[in-house]
């Protein structure tokens, strides 16, 4: 559970044989074809209204394939504990504290989506003007 959304399970039932969800696969598969056919040809269309339509519908699909794909990465790493977890380096600290503040979250709703506690993420925020190698949020290095 993340926040204060459940993540429904339904499994398969047990008895199901293997054909049977290798079938579900190939369906989501072809139905992920034809999308991608259908959204070509109004990619296409000379119709501006047809071809937003087009680009609103594939935009939506990415985003919720992007929040599963982020719910299945949540729930694997909520299954570590807290202490064994891998620790964000100090450039990915202060992109997640960028995020925090482009996004306008509080405290715990950072560490809540970022599966962090909150102690963590106050840490970091006091500790920004630290300079050094052994600074815990650091910009990234230019190349030149």
């Amino acid at each position: 559970m993340l926040g204060n959304r459940r993540c429904p399970k339904i499994p398969l039932p047990k008895q199901w044989p293997s054909r049977v969800r290798s079938g579900v696969l190939h369906a989501i598969s072809l139905a992920h074809f034809s999308l991608t056919y259908t959204r070509s040809w109004a990619a296409n269309s000379f119709n501006a209204r047809l071809r937003l339509k087009q680009e609103n519908d594939r935009l939506r699909q990415e985003l919720a394939l992007l929040k599963e794909e982020m719910r299945i990465k949540d729930a694997r790493m909520l299954r570590i504990p807290a202490q064994s977890r891998p620790h964000y380096p100090p450039i990915e600290r202060l992109a997640i504290l960028e995020l925090r503040a482009a996004r306008g979250w509080s405290l715990p709703r950072t560490a809540r989506h970022l599966l962090v506690t909150t102690a963590t993420v106050c840490s970091w925020m006091g500790r920004l003007d630290e300079e050094g190698p052994r600074a815990i949020v650091r910009i990234r290095q230019p190349v030149n």
